[in-house]
């Protein structure tokens, strides 16, 4: 159980039976009574956000979660396979991983996050590399300023990159946020 001087932003709580996380935490001190504890919590199953306060005698529940680490073996249509270190092999689906799948690359370590043994989300290192499959050539003089153009990579994911990458490049992607970082090689 936490008490409500536990509460912090990215706090993992139990509250009717479903996970949240705590996104935004607030606390305040009134003249007089007790203090509150304002959170906006997110739903880890739907996605659904709400706003509690809490007092400092309140109570909330720890959920039963736990993380697994595994490496990203091959995918078989919309299903992931996945590998433990005793070789036990887990499958996904495309709607448990999300954009994620668009950067897994073979042999990459994820941690799967389980919720009662079933699993609830994922996370990919950092940052990955891929190669750029598709995009136009960029336009010479186009240099002022941060020009962007789209860019496809292995796997169909479309990205924003600067004008100097070219088809075949490989390129460093942030997975928290889908965004170009830098280019790793030249084609």
């Amino acid at each position: 159980m936490f008490s409500a001087s536990d509460l912090r932003k990215g706090l993992k709580v139990e509250i009717d039976g479903a996970p949240y996380v705590i996104t935004d935490f607030s606390f305040v001190k009134p003249g007089k009574g007790q203090a509150i504890y304002n959170c906006k919590l997110k739903n880890m199953v739907n996605g659904s956000t709400l706003s509690r306060a809490y007092r400092s005698n309140d109570k909330l529940a720890k959920p039963e979660l736990s993380n697994r680490k595994f490496q990203y073996s091959y995918a078989d249509g919309d299903d992931y396979i996945f590998m433990d270190d005793k070789y036990e092999q887990v499958t996904l689906s495309a709607a448990i991983l999300g954009d994620s799948r668009h950067f897994l690359v073979e042999d990459t370590e994820i941690e799967v996050l389980y919720y009662r043994g079933q699993p609830m989300d994922v996370t990919l290192p950092t940052f990955v590399e891929k190669a750029i499959v598709d995009t136009e050539p960029g336009v010479r003089g186009d240099t002022a300023t941060n020009v962007l153009k789209p860019a496809k990579i292995a796997g169909g994911y479309e990205i924003q990159v600067p004008i100097f990458i070219n088809q075949g490049d490989t390129v460093r992607i942030d997975t928290r946020t889908g965004q170009y970082s830098d280019r790793v090689s030249k084609a």
